[in-house]
């Protein structure tokens, strides 16, 4: 009884801010200000959302999330599974090493790389371009950790079997691991895209110019007005940010916790 009374509170302190936010994006900036503040919209107005499709650039902003979260997530799901499978399957030497390596630069925080990967980039000159958005998070420890950990839980019969076959590594890989995955590949591509999609730091250094702002970006931006933040804006822009991932975690929800609960990560 205790449990679902603390699950039911945990759920509502959870919801309560995106049902806010929703409802406040159909309110008028008055309404939005006003004290006390109202839960549902006294008069529903589409105007923010009129004045968001009517920026110059939104659907290129929109465009340039979506390019990058789907480069990245669909770089992470194969690379990640690749290393993931040597790590996992095949002998080598610096094996330990290698894993090491990806252990060591899991329990670094972000930041302590941010400067030097964007060093980096603009050393490659790849500053203000696509490239330097997606080539620095094709393959991340998480992912390969991830699937490492899944793939080592897979029986050695099934590649034996395809050895003795005749079946290449790769072949292996493509027809019998991959298959095999699907609930890790789920977990991480909810995962890549979710934090992908959010992204704001790293686009809003590496991007120089409008043309390659991400929604994040481009939201923190033009949402400000000239003496105040309009909050109408802010929110129906953040209403629309959030659909994608909420579409893409319902397609691969159960995908998602067949492999959280598969993959050790409890």
């Amino acid at each position: 009884m205790w449990l679902y009374a603390v699950l039911t509170v945990g759920f509502i302190l959870v919801v309560t801010p995106f049902v806010w936010m929703i409802l406040g994006s159909f309110k008028s900036e008055g309404e939005l200000r006003q004290v006390p503040p109202t839960w549902w919209p006294q008069t529903g107005t589409l105007d923010n959302y009129r004045d968001l499709f009517s920026k110059a650039k939104f659907l290129t902003y929109f465009f340039n999330s979506t390019l990058v979260a789907v480069v990245v997530t669909a770089g992470n799901v194969i690379f990640c599974s690749m290393v993931g499978y040597a790590l996992a399957k095949l002998d080598f030497g610096g094996k330990k090493l290698v894993f090491g390596l990806v252990m060591g630069t899991l329990l670094l925080p972000g930041m302590v790389t941010f400067v030097p990967l964007f060093v980096l980039v603009a050393n490659m000159g790849l500053v203000d371009s696509y490239p330097g958005l997606i080539l620095p998070f094709l393959v991340t420890p998480f992912g390969v950790f991830l699937m490492r950990q899944f793939i080592s839980a897979l029986p050695d019969d099934l590649l034996d079997a395809g050895r003795v076959d005749g079946a290449s590594e790769l072949r292996i890989f493509r027809q019998i691991i991959l298959p095999l995955c699907g609930p890790a590949l789920g977990t991480l591509g909810i995962l890549t895209f979710l934090g992908s999609w959010n992204s704001f730091l790293w686009p809003l250094v590496v991007a120089q110019t409008q043309d390659y702002y991400t929604l994040p970006v481009a939201l923190a931006l033009f949402s400000t007005g000239q003496n105040e933040t309009n909050f109408g804006l802010l929110m129906a822009g953040a209403t629309v940010t959030v659909m994608p991932i909420v579409i893409v975690f319902l397609i691969l929800q159960r995908r998602f916790i067949e492999g959280i609960a598969t993959t050790g990560i409890k």
